[in-house]
């Protein structure tokens, strides 16, 4: 008898487990059914509005700061140095003197051809009082006279070659690193420094023969636009008249203003250049972190309200609007600071992905969160450049 009461204990546990392991296992499967009906939880996004803008119309090159005069300072004459009378990144003025070659031997020379002019000096005299005497001919007169001038002749030639031994600035402006020391050897041509002008600068830079012909002399010119570097303002100040058959591309020369040379844009810098051209045009514009690139397309991430299969509305238990990201492909254009313009596939007003887009795919519920705002700008200036 107790080994009936014993079974039946037991089948009544074993029943009552079972029973509890069932129900345990309905609950789950109805769990993943509703999961997998309601479908992945919803990402959290940022989003921007698609707006429209009036933008400039320009056009964009790369260019190099080149200066108005600029020169390689080197000596005329062989000789040694003898003194040198500047510093590296001094400046100037027209006519002072850099350089003074050894000119020993030639001073010495100066003085016997001094003595020589001199002596056919007091000769010529005498031979005019002779002659007004009529004690000397004409001839010995005449031929005085020559020797004073080839005597006169001979100083002025000395005297240039010595002057030609002391190198002097060309021009006022600002030098360069030395490049000589006191007691070296120069022989003609060898460079002493660079001299560059404190006139007005400009910037070279070339464009596609077919955006030439929209150019038009004193249009304004942007210089490293919306960069951390050295920029400014300048206007075309001429245009080449020739296109090049090579490249196919015209050069241009802009003014920088005296301001622009001395805020950093030294000769030599490379920069971007901005033709602004003076027609505008209205543009759609995002965020350009909104937009996604991929090998197949560029596109974005539109959030709309999220519907079924049949059209309607999903909603929340509590009866709120459920959000989906659409993607959609778009054709970027010109990107200006932090945003880009869409030329196809975004209208004003459409709300756009702007943070999280690169972890979404096409359909994919979204929770929007707002509470960043990252404060696109036309013009950014980050601190920390």
């Amino acid at each position: 008898m107790r080994y009936f009461v014993v079974i039946g204990g037991l089948v009544v546990i074993l029943g009552g487990l079972a029973s509890l392991k069932y129900s345990q296992i309905h609950k789950l499967i109805a769990f993943g059914r509703a999961a997998a009906a309601a479908g992945p939880p919803p990402e959290v996004v940022g989003t921007a509005g698609a707006t429209q803008e009036t933008w400039e119309d320009r056009l964009f090159s790369v260019g190099t700061v080149a200066t108005s005069r600029g020169v390689t300072v080197s000596s005329e004459m062989a000789g040694s140095v003898q003194a040198i009378r500047f510093e590296s990144g001094q400046r100037v003025r027209q006519g002072q003197v850099l350089v003074e070659l050894d000119r020993g031997v030639e001073l010495a020379q100066l003085g016997s051809l001094q003595a020589r002019e001199q002596l056919a000096r007091t000769t010529l005299d005498r031979s005019r009082a002779l002659f007004a005497g009529k004690a000397v001919p004409k001839a010995q007169l005449e031929n005085d006279e020559s020797m004073l001038r080839g005597s006169t002749a001979d100083v002025a030639s000395l005297k240039a070659q010595i002057e030609r031994k002391v190198v002097r600035a060309p021009f006022a402006g600002r030098l360069g690193i030395r490049m000589v020391n006191v007691g070296q050897y120069l022989t003609p041509g060898t460079p002493i420094t660079e001299l560059e002008s404190d006139e007005q600068n400009y910037v070279d830079f070339t464009l596609p023969q077919q955006e030439v012909d929209r150019l038009k002399l004193g249009m304004q010119v942007r210089i490293n636009e919306g960069s951390a570097a050295a920029h400014g303002e300048a206007t075309i100040a001429a245009i080449q008249p020739v296109v090049d058959p090579m490249a196919r591309s015209g050069r241009v020369r802009a003014a920088l203003g005296k301001s622009e040379t001395k805020d950093g844009l030294t000769p030599g810098m490379f920069v971007n250049v901005a033709v602004v051209l003076p027609e505008k045009r209205k543009v759609v514009v995002i965020p350009a972190t909104g937009l996604v690139h991929a090998s197949y397309g560029d596109s974005v991430f539109i959030v709309e309200e999220r519907k079924d299969a049949q059209g309607y509305p999903v909603k929340t238990p509590d009866g709120k609007p459920t959000l989906a990201a659409r993607q959609q492909f778009v054709k970027p254009g010109e990107a200006r600071g932090d945003f880009v313009e869409i030329r196809e596939g975004v209208i004003p007003g459409q709300q756009v992905v702007s943070e999280g887009a690169f972890k979404l795919r096409n359909g994919a519920p979204v929770t929007v969160n707002n509470s960043v705002d990252l404060k696109p700008q036309l013009h950014p200036t980050p601190a920390n450049h």
